[in-house]
């Protein structure tokens, strides 16, 4: 059988050298790029089934240099000032829980938070765990669940608060846009400012495990 994917870190298809592999510049969740778009979306596929015309692999293309937007900034490339203002990430959690809940309740509770099993009321213990762990206070949470690794189950912690404020900022500002959310949580929530000193602290480590889930914390 003939087969052709995406992919989302080239380096990883040139490693593995699967049969036909387009590689795009899309971010962890944006495979075909942003949301709401079915033309360019129906694009990006469209150059993802041309591989299959190659008769000889492995084959391993990027998307053509017209057809990249600009990228979402990530984290990492930004300066977060929301500490400087004294705020703080489990008040302001508790201030969009509301809006959050209003989308749950719009989409009949379709939500895509969920990932560390955590229930989203209790998502001010996962803010503590993360301020005592940047400072090297705490290494694990009571609630994680056992088969989750900690640098798992962190990560699925931080995918959940990124969806709890996505979500909730989407009914905040329902005329936003996917860059203007995303700018929005990495540049002025303390959320994102306190979740690029988690995505520092676990660079330092030096279990390799840690280290490598760092980098998708900040993104």
């Amino acid at each position: 059988m003939s087969t052709t994917g995406i992919v989302l870190i080239e380096e990883h298809a040139q490693r593995v050298k699967p049969p036909r592999m387009l590689a795009v510049p899309f971010f962890f969740g944006n495979a075909l790029g942003e949301a709401d778009d079915a033309e360019y979306q129906h694009k990006v596929l469209q150059h993802t089934f041309d591989l299959l015309d190659r008769n000889e692999g492995p084959v391993l293309e990027s998307l053509p240099g017209d057809m990249i937007p600009d990228i979402l900034m990530q984290g990492s490339e930004t300066t977060n000032e929301s500490q400087e203002k004294g705020l703080n990430a489990a008040d302001e959690l508790t201030a969009l829980r509301a809006y959050y809940e209003q989308w749950t309740k719009a989409h009949k509770n379709r939500t895509s938070v969920g990932l560390s099993k955590i229930p989203q009321r209790r998502f001010r213990a996962i803010v503590r765990f993360f301020e005592d762990y940047i400072n090297g206070e705490v290494s694990d949470m009571k609630e994680r669940p056992a088969e989750f690794t900690v640098p798992q189950f962190i990560r699925y912690c931080v995918d959940d608060l990124k969806a709890f404020y996505y979500e909730a900022r989407m009914v905040q500002r329902p005329d936003g846009s996917d860059r203007e959310i995303h700018e929005w949580f990495w540049s002025e929530s303390t959320m994102g400012g306190l979740l690029m000193a988690l995505a520092q602290r676990m660079r330092d480590d030096e279990d390799a495990q840690v280290q490598a889930i760092a980098y998708g914390i900040a993104r």
